[in-house]
């Protein structure tokens, strides 16, 4: 089992930056790959970021590229999404997990373990 704890998360105003972390415990870290995902209300979940077991492999989705940076410390057991030039559209609950799949790190499904979320609110 692979337990996930997000932390970072909170109100800031339009073109400000947050730091995610996710905090991992369990299984060996560096044994899997890493993403963010992200829920606004009334939506779906959708993929924000992925980092690939050793940090060498990173992929963002649109929306996001440019302006997020996803990260891993393996040796803090830790994954970071840096958000910068901040939205209102990207006020949702940010969402860690963990895979142990390579590829298809874009869905959901991919991912085994969930962290609980984290509140990103960003105001106009």
């Amino acid at each position: 089992q692979v337990q996930l704890v997000e932390s970072g998360g909170g109100l800031v105003q339009a073109g400000g930056s947050l730091r995610l972390s996710c905090a991992a415990s369990g299984r060996t870290f560096s044994s899997y790959a890493m993403g963010w995902f992200r829920q606004a209300p009334g939506k779906d979940r959708e993929f924000v970021a992925a980092v690939n077991w050793s940090g060498g492999n990173t992929y963002y989705a649109d929306s996001v590229k440019g302006r997020f940076t996803i990260s891993r410390d393996n040796a803090k057991n830790t994954v970071y999404l840096q958000m910068n030039s901040l939205k209102p559209e990207d006020t949702a609950v940010y969402y860690c997990a963990a895979s142990l799949y390579i590829d298809y790190l874009r869905i959901s499904n991919t991912y085994d373990w969930w962290g609980q979320g984290t509140q990103v609110t960003v105001s106009s």
